[in-house]
């Protein structure tokens, strides 16, 4: 199985996935159990092109399993936190202002 058919149909409209680095790999590397280590798909991501597009997509979509763009689920937590927090401080200097 790859990581494609792991995920669904729903990723393989995305214009970027054909040049993700993880496109053909075992999806167990990209969704490990619990306690094994999350290293091999973080290191995979490092270089892939499609990186930033690859996490986007999980922040926008609320992936919450596995890793994607490089970071796992509570990596994107920290992330959704920090632009909400930014984003409601933008909109009280915009109405203070």
């Amino acid at each position: 199985m790859t990581v494609l058919e792991a995920v669904g149909r729903r990723i393989e409209a995305m214009p970027w996935w054909d040049r993700a680095s993880c496109s053909g790999v075992d999806p167990d590397v990209f969704f490990p159990q619990r306690g094994v280590s999350t290293r091999p798909a973080k290191e995979l991501c490092k270089c892939c092109e499609v990186r930033s597009q690859c996490l986007e997509y999980a922040l926008q979509t609320g992936e919450r399993f596995g890793i994607w763009g490089g970071l796992s689920e509570r990596e994107r937590r920290n992330v959704r936190k920090a632009r909400a927090l930014a984003s409601a401080a933008y909109s009280s200097q915009r109405v203070s202002a």
